[in-house]
């Protein structure tokens, strides 16, 4: 990897984190909702590649004890990404934080 291309590929990452971000904090604060972040992930890769953890910890009043818990009642991975998951599961998501 050349240095110019090292160079793109860090600032690539950081533009993707700060939307990351704003993102999750848009969700934290009650501005985004699942339903809304979802719907932002068919047209946005960043959106599709955020982590469904991070997006159920974000949600207001939930911690990582209770995220672990939704995500295990929902038999999502903690891996598993937003772009990732199925029609089900997405419903799942949708109807359990409603």
């Amino acid at each position: 990897m050349t240095p110019e291309q090292r160079a793109e590929a860090l600032e690539k990452a950081a533009v993707a984190r700060k939307a990351r971000t704003e993102l999750l904090s848009a969700v934290k604060a009650g501005d985004l909702t699942v339903a809304g972040v979802l719907a932002k992930a068919e047209t946005d890769d960043i959106v599709k590649k955020t982590k469904v953890s991070a997006l159920v910890k974000a949600l207001p009043g939930v911690g990582k004890v209770r995220a672990t818990q939704i995500l295990e009642e929902l038999s999502i991975a903690d891996t598993r990404r937003i772009g990732g998951l199925g029609t089900n599961q997405r419903q799942a998501l949708l109807d359990i934080t409603a």
